[in-house]
């Protein structure tokens, strides 16, 4: 099977395609943004890139989403539930983590 990789920078390329699964590296919204805003960033990101892919959102199998404070789970859920499409809800797990 061939490797696509697209956006590739010197550690590590945005999109990565192995035959018809693609992988998406780790997003971060802008610092100093509340965490809704960050969350919106982040899903739009995310959605340029799946297009960019040849896909969409409605493909995905599974998020894993890292926080930095899961206090603020509810308001990322918030807007994730805005973003995600109905019948579409990908397998997902949420943690708490020191962000790179």
């Amino acid at each position: 099977m061939s490797i696509r990789r697209i956006d590739v920078g010197p550690r590590m390329s945005q999109i990565v395609i192995h035959g018809n699964t693609v992988y998406l590296a780790g997003q971060v919204g802008e610092p100093g943004g509340n965490v809704a805003s960050q969350t919106r960033d982040i899903l739009k990101t995310i959605d340029e890139l799946l297009a960019k892919a040849g896909t969409d959102k409605t493909k995905i199998v599974q998020a894993i989403i890292w926080l930095a404070d899961m206090g603020t789970f509810a308001e990322m859920n918030s807007e994730w539930d805005k973003w995600v499409p109905q019948g579409h809800t990908p397998a997902r797990a949420t943690g708490e983590a020191k962000l790179a």
